[in-house]
């Protein structure tokens, strides 16, 4: 990640800070369509953040929206005109954000072994920093947060390490500071289950849920990452682990296994999950968040041919669901 002053950065983004000063900093409301904020992580469209909205709003006649990089830029790492011009393209179609999905975490664990799970080059458009240098991601993740006015900072648990016990506690309360950093400001942490990362599937997500007992972390449930960890009974068995109430974000693609046997990713509608069973018990549980497509399967020739696709397999589920 490029080099950067917290000072530099917040005098980039305060302009649209005050400009939204005489409205609310958040917005609740839900899609029409939906009782969940049906939404697509923007870069899995397109580079072009105009192009992606577009589609979102037009094609897939979506209200939401989720931010992780665009123009080939992190989220993160935005400069003051792109911020300006993200914004002005939100308002052009009338997007909503659903949260800023931050590569915060994603580095390895200090004195640990180097992980052997690390980036390998895909961080959406950001550079790999180190651990000293996640506090910066958060503060500039929480000023995001507030300027795209939305409630919600998505983050990981650091690469995965092949035996995590020694470390484990400090990484929970690592997760747990950072939680409540944001809960003073009005914001809450998502941790997403990865499966590059410490927690990757739904027993390893209800078993950090359980340790980190702050009202500031939530999880972003991802079972398509579950199943590439191996997890291969993520829904409907690790499913019932969850604190269904600690839910607040989720991550819709889907993997199968191939003639070799390996598991690879595949669209939403084929696969290990079933995601009309899955929309089903997200209802069931009260749930009114965000369900957002990140595609991962990349069959078609385009990323942007792969996504539609695999709206279309989304959309039929959601609809099969009675939840759209």
């Amino acid at each position: 990640m490029r080099s950067f002053s917290r000072r530099g950065f917040l005098a980039a983004i305060g302009w649209t800070a005050a400009s939204s000063a005489k409205s609310p900093i958040f917005s609740v409301a839900m899609s029409p369509q939906s009782r969940f904020r049906v939404a697509v992580i923007n870069d899995e469209i397109s580079p072009d953040f105009d192009h992606a909205c577009y589609v979102a709003s037009h094609d897939f006649e979506m209200n939401w929206i989720e931010l992780r990089s665009m123009w080939g830029t992190n989220v993160t790492e935005l400069t003051t005109a792109q911020i300006e011009e993200s914004t002005r393209i939100l308002e052009k179609y009338k997007l909503k954000v659903t949260d800023i999905a931050s590569p915060l975490f994603k580095t390895d664990w200090p004195g640990a072994p180097k992980s052997p799970y690390g980036s390998k080059g895909d961080m959406h458009g950001a550079a790999e920093v180190t651990f000293k240098q996640q506090d910066e991601i958060l503060e500039r993740s929480i000023s995001l947060a507030k300027t795209f006015k939305t409630e919600k900072v998505r983050c990981f648990d650091f690469w995965r390490l092949d035996n995590v016990a020694p470390y484990r506690a400090a990484i929970d309360e690592k997760l747990r500071s950072a939680a409540e950093t944001c809960g003073k400001q009005g914001i809450l942490l998502v941790l997403e289950n990865e499966f590059a990362c410490n927690t990757a599937t739904g027993r390893e997500a209800a078993r950090t849920m359980n340790a980190v007992q702050t009202p500031h972390l939530a999880l972003n449930w991802d079972p398509g990452n579950a199943v590439m960890r191996g997890e291969l009974d993520a829904f409907p068995t690790a499913w019932q682990l969850l604190p269904k109430d600690r839910i607040h974000h989720c991550h819709c693609k889907n993997a199968v296994k191939n003639a070799e046997g390996k598991i690879e990713w595949s669209p939403v509608d084929k696969g290990f999950i079933d995601w009309t069973a899955q929309f089903r018990a997200l209802k069931e549980a009260g749930y009114h968040d965000a369900v957002s497509l990140e595609t991962h399967w990349h069959g078609e020739a385009t990323p942007e041919a792969s996504t539609r696709v695999s709206w279309s397999g989304m959309k039929h589920a959601l609809q099969n669901a009675s939840a759209l």
